[in-house]
């Protein structure tokens, strides 16, 4: 008899929640190496094709946008100790708690729950999950993995999981279910049933060192996947009727004559039609006016490029990834490929240890006058990396909650000045119109 196991990605506490796009890929993934091995279940929190509020009016509120993107169920709730002095409402965003405790007592005890973490100050909705699950299934063992599970595995241990994975390196995880994974085989995305907003990868990694990125010490150097497997991977989402796929690889246009170049062929050849979109950020430094053209011509709409600051120092004091040069170049080239300016935007970062020589309004205006939107992304320190690390002059680096990105950005910058740049950079993606 095959094991029962459950797929959970929990809700989220937190100061601000959107749905860009956002998708446990690495549970999917895991789930899709054990295809026909083991039978599953999914609950997804954060699905919101499924899960819909009581009221009317409220379901309004969550609508999705052309692209597939829209705002969550969320409910205000108490701050946590260590963020009390936040001038910020707190909020618990997804399905209801009895919605999954209401699962867990419909379906006979399941031999497994693989629990996906993502922001390392999401933790309170981890720690909800093994309580219900402990208190409703105590037998069911409980297995973490992700991103908070594995830069922060010391604190992960003390919310009571069975096992947690670290990294990338699954085998703990086929070892203690017991079953050979088949890794050739697609994420398992028909645990969704019909599926609108679908997620792939084709890279693991990245060949840069950013100092305010935790990828090298989550996955390590860049390594493509397989082609075959990312199709295969793709057309079953067609299958699911998907319209749109976001790319979480961390360095896509990377070595693209080998990797994404290849891959958007076959898809034109294929004539497979969907709308493509970049959350991850791009790197400006690859993006030539070649590869923009394949880009537009197999169907990306949106383009999040990553420039963080336009000052040359900060750049390379940060690990050099593009240059001002670079990045003016590349919106040129998608510009000149048919991308809408409405959908091309410039991640800059506020509130970074290192924003004194940052010049974040000079950034900011000189993505205004490349006729692109700007886009403000708080800063999240995380442990173990350079910038990560000097943060524990301004908050206890040891508790997660505080390396919440509106917690640290107003720690580091002020309420009112976070707020008064906040505003600029609206008032400068609304003179675009």
């Amino acid at each position: 008899m095959n094991p029962k196991i459950l797929l959970v990605n929990p809700p989220i506490y937190d100061f601000a929640a959107y749905d860009f796009w956002q998708r446990p890929y690495g549970l999917l993934e895991a789930a899709g190496a054990l295809r026909g091995k083991a039978d599953f279940l999914l609950f997804d929190y954060l699905d919101r094709a499924k899960i819909y509020p009581p009221k009317q009016s409220e379901r309004r509120r969550v609508k999705s946008d052309r692209w597939g993107r829209g705002r969550f169920i969320e409910q205000r709730i108490a701050k946590p100790a260590p963020l009390a002095d936040i001038r910020r409402y707190y909020r618990r965003y997804g399905a209801s708690r009895d919605s999954f405790k209401e699962l867990l007592g419909t379906f006979s005890p399941f031999d497994f729950a693989l629990v996906q973490t993502a922001m390392t100050y999401w933790y309170p909705g981890v720690a909800e999950v093994i309580e219900d699950i402990r208190q409703h299934q105590p037998q069911t063992k409980i297995i973490l993995g992700g991103n908070y599970a594995t830069v922060c595995y010391e604190h992960a241990k003390n919310l009571g999981a069975d096992l947690i994975i670290r990294g990338t390196e699954l085998q703990p995880l086929w070892d203690y279910i017991g079953i050979e994974p088949d890794r050739s085989q697609p994420a398992m995305w028909e645990a969704y049933g019909k599926l609108k907003t679908g997620a792939l990868k084709l890279s693991d990694g990245c060949p840069f060192n950013c100092t305010y990125c935790s990828v090298p010490k989550v996955y390590g150097g860049f390594t493509a996947r397989p082609l075959e497997k990312a199709l295969a991977e793709l057309e079953l989402m067609v299958n699911l009727a998907a319209e749109n796929i976001a790319f979480y690889d961390d360095a896509l246009l990377y070595k693209s004559d080998q990797v994404l170049i290849p891959f958007l062929e076959k898809t034109i050849e294929r004539r497979i039609k969907l709308n493509f979109h970049t959350p991850n950020a791009l790197n400006a430094r690859f993006l030539t006016n070649e590869l923009a053209n394949l880009m537009t011509r197999a169907g990306f709409k949106t383009f999040y490029i990553g420039l963080e600051s336009s000052n040359e120092l900060w750049q390379q004091q940060t690990g050099s990834k593009v240059f001002s040069q670079e990045f003016a170049a590349a919106i040129e080239n998608l510009k000149s490929a048919g991308a809408n300016p409405d959908d091309i935007t410039a991640y800059q970062i506020l509130g970074h240890p290192k924003m004194d020589i940052q010049q974040l309004e000079d950034s900011m205006r000189f993505v205004d006058g490349l006729g692109i939107r700007g886009m403000l992304a708080d800063f999240s320190p995380i442990p173990g990396t350079p910038d990560g690390d000097v943060c524990s002059q301004w908050v206890d680096m040891s508790e997660p909650l505080m390396h919440n990105k509106t917690a640290f950005t107003i720690i580091r910058v002020g309420f009112d000045e976070s707020n008064r740049l906040k505003e600029l950079q609206r008032n400068l993606n609304r003179s675009l119109r």
